[in-house]
């Protein structure tokens, strides 16, 4: 992957915890601006991350040929192992830990349709959030890789053309009419269609290398962020989004080799699965003993980061690597036959 992206990836996943800490230690009422803007603004890495996927899933496909379930696979045995553990972490928080933490609740089928990646109301009462509740993203991802893997039917040059087809059908036809659920008519699905744009600009040759131009683009972004809310999360914040991804592919020559951005961006899914744990955890901590909540995040930063980098390593490095070299050689055969 791009080192810009890599380093973009980074940024998005930390304004996130920012946000969710923000959320967990004040509900939302910040009390200074820096405060503020990360309770108003901090979800728009949702939003970053979105755009990224579909120019990450764009450029990892083009050229390729593959079943629609290998390709499902592949996505899986890199999404799948972490998001269950840390789910399953959730889970026994809540059970254990529940009675203390704010509109939390949990049952058994819930937890289920969590792991499947299935929207369903939560049983805390606060809307369609899995038990891991940054998990909700992953939902969207998860449509998005099952509808894209239908791209392989057809031919390479008509993929980005039915793949927004799809996407249109199921949130604007299926989900108006009710068969499937309304969590899919939400317009920040077509996030993902940005980042193909941007994937095919940059594969065609279109996006040319430079700093003051792609440098004035992210400020010009950075400031229709600032002054325009989410109330229409794709024109708001997806486009916005969308510029700010493709002025940091344009400033690529700025991050190319950066061996510490590109870590970061590694560890950026793993950041964003267990920060929520971590924050809790702080949270619950500062409740019992009365502590300074910006103190607790100053330890909470450095344990998140910790935990991210030990689990890229341990859970989504090794686990993909072992588990795609089972699936190359379980597949390989009716690949070539």
């Amino acid at each position: 992957m791009l080192i810009s992206l890599q380093a973009l990836r980074a940024l998005a996943a930390w304004t996130v915890v920012c946000h969710h800490f923000m959320q967990i230690f004040f509900d939302f009422h910040a009390s200074g601006p820096i405060g503020q803007f990360f309770t108003d603004k901090g979800a728009i890495g949702v939003d970053v991350f979105f755009v990224i996927s579909g120019l990450v899933i764009y450029l990892s496909s083009q050229n390729k040929e593959m079943p629609a379930g290998r390709f499902l696979l592949n996505r899986a045995i890199r999404i799948v192992p972490a998001y269950w553990l840390y789910t399953a972490l959730m889970a026994l928080m809540l059970v254990f830990l529940g009675r203390w933490m704010p509109h939390s609740a949990i049952d058994l089928p819930h937890f289920i349709l969590s792991l499947l990646f299935i929207p369903s109301e939560n049983p805390g009462g606060f809307g369609l959030y899995p038990t891991l509740n940054v998990g909700w993203t992953l939902n969207y991802e998860m449509f998005f890789y099952l509808l894209f893997s239908l791209v392989f039917m057809v031919p390479q040059r008509y993929r980005p053309v039915f793949v927004a087809a799809a996407l249109v059908a199921v949130s604007e036809i299926l989900g108006r009419y009710g068969l499937v659920s309304r969590f899919y008519q939400n317009n920040i699905v077509y996030e993902f269609l940005l980042g193909i744009g941007i994937g095919i600009l940059y594969r065609r040759g279109l996006i040319t290398q430079g700093f003051w131009l792609p440098l004035a683009m992210i400020m010009g972004a950075g400031w229709a962020i600032l002054h325009l809310d989410a109330s229409n999360r794709f024109l708001h914040w997806g486009l916005p989004s969308a510029v700010i991804v493709l002025a940091c592919v344009a400033m690529e020559n700025c991050f190319k080799g950066n061996r510490v951005l590109k870590t970061l961006g590694d560890c950026s899914y793993s950041v964003y699965l267990v920060h929520v744990l971590v924050l809790y955890a702080g949270w619950l901590a500062s409740e019992h003993w009365q502590l300074n909540p910006y103190a607790v995040f100053a330890i909470c930063v450095p344990l998140i980061a910790l935990a991210s980098w030990i689990s890229y390593v341990w859970i989504e490095k090794r686990f993909y690597h072992k588990a795609k070299d089972w699936a190359d050689a379980r597949f390989a055969p009716s690949q070539t036959a």
